[in-house]
Parts: structure tokens; sequence; C-alpha cells
């Protein structure tokens, strides 16, 4: 199996904006949403300071005049020395406390307490370091799902680093499918569920979309995990749903409170049932259900 050299990355684009710390969150979130797809966002700010700085990174140019018309300022875009920026940055990231998971990297080993389930993500090209705000979400979801019961198989679609199927191998020792559009994605995911000794329970595949066949070997799915883009998962509504088990849960973000209602009368036409919303600044996830459980 291929490995991904973590230690080096393509040429990299920084686009950075000073703002108001009020106005960070909803600056990282329209980063997050406009073209292209950032691999990171990070804020730096003063804590005696009124201001904040966004900085995103990207492996292609981002457009700075469009970045600069959505903020509302200027927006400088210029290109990175050719260093490892994403490791660099989330060196300095602190370990996240989600539920009951505690994310950290290998760098803070030492500061994992006690009564948590530990996960330990090292930075890499791939989405979900669990600082973002959906990441944090899912996981606090998958901590309430806990009560349930162990759900006989996992499905994390848009895996990214592979938090989220770490997190539900760890949580009930479940088989899991992890799967993501992005090559690199993949290979960084099984990279984690090695190190977080759960590699056995977790199959990852490139995948788009839920046609993949190890995808259907494995369905009908207890739990659907899917961190990805509202607009993806309103398409992804009628063989997501489909592959639910009756009385199976679907955890659905990367969505922004005001796409919730949109998000939520599509699987509801699907025959998914509301069960709760957790939301953190502009971010959202819709915990479902399918009937018939």
């Amino acid at each position: 199996m291929r490995e991904v050299d973590l230690s080096s990355s393509p040429p990299l684009w920084k686009a950075s904006v000073t703002v108001a710390k009020e106005r960070a969150a909803d600056v990282v979130a329209l980063f997050e949403l406009a073209p292209p797809t950032p691999q990171a966002v990070l804020i730096a700010e003063d804590p005696f300071g009124a201001d904040a700085t966004v900085e995103a990174l990207y492996d292609t140019e981002p457009d700075d005049a469009l970045l600069s018309r959505l903020v509302g300022g200027g927006v400088a875009v210029a290109p990175l020395p050719d260093r490892d920026w994403i490791r660099q940055s989330q060196l300095g990231l602190h370990p996240v406390r989600a539920g009951r998971f505690f994310l950290y990297g290998a760098h803070d080993a030492g500061r994992v307490p006690h009564g948590v389930i530990p996960i330990c993500i090292e930075a890499g090209l791939a989405f979900g370091t669990g600082h973002h705000e959906t990441t944090a979400l899912c996981l606090k979801a998958l901590s309430l799902s806990a009560r349930r019961g162990r759900p006989r198989a996992v499905l994390d679609l848009g895996c990214g680093s592979g938090v989220l199927a770490i997190a539900a191998a760890k949580l009930w020792r479940s088989p899991v499918i992890a799967t993501d559009i992005d090559p690199i994605a993949v290979e960084v995911a099984k990279q984690n569920c090695r190190s977080n000794g759960v590699g056995p329970l977790v199959r990852a595949a490139v995948a788009d979309g839920l046609e993949h066949p190890a995808i259907r070997a494995s369905a009908p799915y207890e739990l659907i995990l899917a961190n990805i883009l509202a607009s993806p998962l309103m398409k992804l509504a009628p063989a997501l749903s489909a592959a639910l088990a009756r009385g199976g849960t679907a955890v659905l973000s990367g969505l922004l409170r005001s796409q919730e209602t949109q998000v939520l009368s599509t699987y509801r036409a699907q025959g998914l049932v509301f069960r709760r919303a957790l939301r953190e600044g502009p971010w959202s996830a819709l915990v479902l259900q399918r009937s018939g459980g």
C-alpha cells in the first residue's frame, strides 16, 4: 500500500485578511465555502486586541478579487515558499475535547486526560483535525448516539483525515467504511486509522457518492456520517437515505445554520425523521433517523 509523505506538500498559496474578532468565524466560513476549497483555515488573534487575522492555505491560486468581494475587505493572496505550511500551522493547534473524544497531535501526547477516547491526528493534506466546528459537532453527535447501542455497520462519507471513522471504530469496535473523493485524503485516513489502532476495523476507499462496491457490499448502515457541504448532501439524499437501515441514524454536517431548512426538507422527502440539531457558530449538524426501527 502506498504511503503518503506528509513531510512534503505541493506549492501553496495563502489568502489573509484582518477583520474585527467578532467577524472572524464568518470569514472562516466564507473562505471554506468559496472555490477553490482551502487545505486549511486558521484564525490568529491577539487576546488583548480587537482584530483577528484569518488565513487560508490553498494548493491552487485563489481569486483575491472574489474573496475580497465576499469578505467585504481587501484579501491579500501570495505564494508561499516550499515548506509544509499545513503541518507547521497545525503544530500550534491546541487539543480539542468534543463529546467523549479528545483529539490531539503527537506533540500533545502527554496532555491526554483520563476518561476520554483519545484520537491522535497528525497534520496532513486532508480536512479534519477536530478544530473545525463541523467535525466537533459530528463527534458530539457520535457521543450522543452511543446511548442507542452498537451499530452493525458504519459509513463515513467524505472521510477527510478519518477522524469520524476512527471515532466510530473506537467507540463501538464496529466495522467502518470510510470513503472520500480525494485519493490523498484516503491515504491519510488509512495512516491515521493505523496509528490509532483501528486499521483492521476501517476500510478506506476512493469513491464519489455511494456507488462504490465496498459501500454497496456493507449496506444497509445503522449509522452514516456525512460531513460534507449542503449542496452534495442534498444531491446524495436519495442514495444516502436508501443506504440507511430501518431505525438507522444519519449525521449530516458541513452546512451553515441558514441551510438547515433546505437540507432537512430534502431528507424528509426521503422518509427520514428529524431528531436534533447541534450548532456552533455559523455551523450546524443534523441528526436524522430512518423510520421503522
